[in-house]
Formats: structure tokens, sequence, C-alpha cells
């Protein structure tokens, strides 16, 4: 077996290497790149970890060597506990994006800063197993900080545990529709004020209608053809819903750069109108 050589070095922990496959894979390990140089040879003792990135290697050594490797050790133990919990195998890569999402939670909280995280409800309602395992996981981690992580942090982690549990490569796409849906979630808001509930369960269900259209608007394949006479008679007898419907449609249209069909802005009538109709049982 040939011995691997280096690539590149990002810092004295993380180095790009050339596996013997002819891969371009990122090692991981206190000392492995200390006074090392493009084409010297890597000393297996020193590897503690192998990944191996289908498409950007650089990037992921990259954000590897943003995180200090007892923090990486430390989440990586913590998130592999858990998908044992959830009776899934851990893919090496899905470390990568938690780590460096934790990285960059304690780092925003050190420096004040807050990120919201909405949807409570909708992953509540469709992950209650992941979320459950999430809370945890933060709980061990935030006995182990110095200035713990705030309790919305779970639903991150949840989503993380998802997409591991799945084999999902698609998690930065779900935090940029995550903050499509809270930008619509606000424009609700701004309508009904503080009758409208983001955690109700006729939101959740929103949030999800709204997922599958970004899937359907990605893979082109929109509603259209005709909708059941009911949803036309909800969005003929429901101006008030219908017209924040059309704002909402137009404001995927701007996020999106797709058009949005008269058969899914009735449909997103039809939810807005649910979720008026649920604040009126509320009253």
């Amino acid at each position: 077996m040939s011995a691997m050589k280096v690539l590149r070095v990002f810092n004295n922990n993380v180095v790009l290497s050339l596996d013997e496959l002819g891969r371009e894979v990122v090692i991981t390990g206190r000392g492995v790149g200390f006074q090392a140089r493009s084409g010297s040879t890597i000393d297996p003792a020193l590897i503690v970890r192998r990944f191996v990135p289908a498409d950007n290697p650089d990037s992921v050594a990259q954000v590897l060597a943003d995180i200090p490797p007892e923090r990486l050790a430390q989440i990586e133990t913590l998130f592999a506990a858990a998908m044992v919990e959830l009776g899934s195998p851990m893919p090496p890569l899905a470390v990568v994006a938690v780590a460096d999402h934790v990285h960059q939670a304690i780092e925003r909280v050190a420096r004040g800063e807050v990120m919201e995280y909405p949807m409570r409800a909708e992953v509540a309602h469709l992950h209650p197993v992941e979320l459950e395992v999430a809370e945890t996981l933060l709980a061990k981690l935030n006995r182990e900080l110095d200035v713990p992580l705030p309790q919305g942090e779970a639903i991150a982690l949840a989503m993380h545990l998802f997409h591991a549990v799945t084999g999902s490569p698609s998690m930065e796409q779900t935090f940029v529709q995550s903050k499509l849906i809270r930008q619509i979630f606000d424009t609700v808001q701004q309508a009904y004020g503080d009758e409208f509930d983001p955690d109700s369960i006729d939101a959740a269900r929103f949030a999800t209608h709204l997922r599958y259209f970004f899937a359907r608007a990605q893979a082109g394949k929109q509603l259209s053809g005709g909708v059941p006479e009911v949803a036309m008679a909800v969005r003929e007898g429901s101006s008030r819903a219908h017209q924040l419907a059309l704002r909402i449609s137009a404001l995927l249209e701007l996020r999106l750069q797709h058009r949005v069909t008269d058969d899914e802005v009735t449909y997103l009538t039809m939810h807005v109108a649910r979720m008026e109709q649920g604040m009126r049982t509320r009253v």
C-alpha cells in the first residue's frame, strides 16, 4: 500500500491529501500538518479521522481547520451517541456539517448574538423523535460549555440528525428554506397581528405545504391544470386570505426566481384561510 501524500496543509491539524485510490481526502489529527509540505508523506500514526468529500474537499478542509480539535472531538462524541440512539450509522461528513454548525453557534453566543430558529411546531410535528434526541444532545453539550447555547439550537440539531439518518445532502438548502418560511410567517404576522400563532398545528401544516412547494418549484412541477371545486370556493369566499396569498406568492417569486402558478396560489389561499379559521376558533 502506497503512503499518503500531502496536497495542501491547512494548519497543524488538518491537511488535504491523496489516498491510496487517488482520491482527495481530508485528514485530521493533532500535529498531522506540523512542518508538512506538499508532496511529503503523512505519518499514519498521526491520523485521527479521514473524510472523503464527493466534492469541494478544500471547503471541507477549511471548515475543519477553523474548529479547535478538542471541540471537534467533543461534538463528534455527542453526535455519534445521538445517532446510536436513533439506531443509525453516522455518515462521516455529517460530523463536519454539525461540528461547523455548533462551532459557529458557540462563537455567536460568545459574541452576544442569538440566532432564531423558526418552525419548532413543524419540526416537532414532522420529526418528533429527532427533536427529542436533539434536546438531549443539546443538554449534554451545554453541560460542557461555559456559556450554554439557547434551546432553539435543538431545532437545528434535529434537522442535522434527520439529514444524517436519511442521507440527504440538502442541509444548507433546508436553512435557506427555513429563512424564507420565516419571512412568509412575518408577512402573515403583519396581516393578523397577535392572532397568528406560528407554533400552531395549522402553521406547521402551512410550513410543510411550503416545503413541498419548494420541491415542486425546483423540479419544475408546480401544481397546474385545475384544482378541486372546494379549493376554488375557498379562494372566492376568502378575500382577505386570497390577497395575503397573492402577497406570499409575490415574495416566493422574488426569492426563488420562479413564477407561481394560479393553482399554487389557490392552495396557498386554502392554507391561509385554514389558519385564519383557527385564529377565530382560539379567540
